[in-house]
């Protein structure tokens, strides 16, 4: 399969708040005139052999029940009646990453992709059938409201979450630029949930950002580091690089903080900067092309990660371009909210030998969504596949363990993880 056609799979936990929806056009029916209802009712694809028979007869006569006796007759939508049909068919699946994407919700999603929407700037996703916040973006509405990583959602304006799916409980929180939506939190460790009130804004992310850091260590304890604010005279510089998606935009956002990285480090990879710590924490995941193209840039050759299919059969997919940063030093830092396409590159470089991971362990998220589009500009992502680390293991619901394990700093300002990250570069 080719990078083209890989890129139209989705690997994504969830992405910067993205509204999903459900629905795309049904076929019509005269609910007037029951004679003509066919009890059993053959279903065939448009490309498929016939699969089954079905009764129908139930849905019309609620269908019927409802426009004839429901009190609030503004209420019968046709068009979100039977989205809400097809909704109510995609979630007998119980996976919350299969579903269906109205119009409007298809197009909020690509616009996501893209690395600029409209919410309160956090990740979600859900994790024993609960809304769980991934992480809030960086200088966020949700970062200043105090939401944080591995927060439950219980209410969204008074209404429980219970038993949403992750596109029904994103759809609720997003909306305009200056209107307000009032959360239900329980903090991890907390007793009693907390009422959060977020001013939702326009959220543009970058995927890609880098700086040249300045590390300090103990003279009498060389494994003692930190990262300082200023440089100093027996400070030691290493590039710091962040990668918060694998959207759009990120393989063009990659080059450019790539080659500006290559300038600093000459041709032996050394020359001004010692290392390089790779920060994909709180990365949902994106684009499985998209994590091929990443790994590639540390990998010299082999397998980035397997692909098994709905039909049993793997796909093996490898290094795919020559990579300039294929001898730098280098450390991955991951936490909780890694998921999916991050998982991918993390777990390829570990694996292969290429780098330490530090930090703590990631959400585990191993399967593929391919998007489709339908008629009237719907969508629908269906798990078509499950992808598994070069060693052949699936992570799915474990996530990745770190080579050396750090946990976050209780203190806003500080960043243990990074601080542990750079020791383990200098080691």
């Amino acid at each position: 399969m080719s990078l083209k056609n890989i890129r139209n799979f989705i690997v994504i936990l969830t992405l910067l708040l993205l509204s999903f929806g459900f629905g795309f056009r049904f076929g019509q029916s005269d609910s007037e005139d029951k004679s003509n209802v066919t009890k059993n009712i053959d279903i065939e694809g448009k490309t498929s052999a016939k699969i089954t028979k079905v009764d129908f007869s139930l849905f019309w006569d609620v269908w019927d029940r409802l426009n004839r006796y429901y009190i609030d007759k503004s209420k019968l939508n046709a068009q979100n009646m039977v989205y809400g049909a097809v909704s109510g068919m995609v979630a007998a699946l119980e996976d919350p990453y299969t579903v269906f994407l109205p119009p409007d919700q298809n197009k909020e999603t690509k616009d996501d992709l893209g690395g600029k929407f409209e919410g309160i700037g956090a990740q979600l996703g859900i994790k024993d059938k609960k809304i769980v916040v991934i992480a809030p973006l960086k200088s966020s509405p949700a970062e200043s409201a105090g939401l944080k990583s591995g927060d439950w959602i219980l209410k969204v304006d008074g209404k429980e979450t219970a038993g949403w799916t992750l596109p029904e409980a994103v759809s609720k929180i997003r909306g305009q630029k200056g209107t307000k939506v009032m959360l239900s939190i329980m903090h991890k460790d907390a007793s009693v949930s907390s009422e959060i009130a977020v001013v939702r804004d326009q959220i543009k992310v970058p995927s890609v950002e880098w700086e040249v850091k300045n590390v300090r260590c103990n003279q009498e304890n060389s494994n003692q580091c930190k990262i300082v604010p200023s440089p100093c005279e027996d400070c030691q510089k290493v590039a710091y690089l962040k990668l918060t998606r694998f959207g759009d935009q990120t393989n063009d956002e990659w080059n450019k903080a790539v080659a500006e990285i290559i300038k600093l480090t000459g041709p032996d990879n050394t020359s001004t900067i010692i290392g390089l710590i790779f920060d994909l924490r709180n990365n949902p995941g994106g684009y499985l092309s998209g994590s091929v193209f990443i790994a590639s840039e540390f990998l010299k050759d082999g397998t980035v990660v397997i692909q098994e299919s709905y039909q049993e059969q793997k796909e093996t997919y490898n290094v795919n371009r020559k990579g300039k940063l294929l001898t730098i030093p280098m450390v991955v830092l991951i936490n909780k909210g890694s998921a999916s396409a991050s998982e991918i590159v993390a777990g390829a470089l570990q694996e292969r030998g290429r780098a330490k991971l530090v930090g703590e362990t990631t959400f585990g998220k191993g399967s593929i969504q391919e998007a489709q589009e339908l008629e009237n500009g719907a969508g629908i992502h269906i798990t078509t596949a499950k992808w598994l680390l070069p060693s052949g293991k699936w992570i799915n619901g474990s996530g990745i363990d770190p080579d050396i394990k750090a946990e976050e700093g209780v203190d806003e300002n500080l960043d243990p993880q990074l601080d542990k990250a750079a020791e383990v570069l200098l080691k």
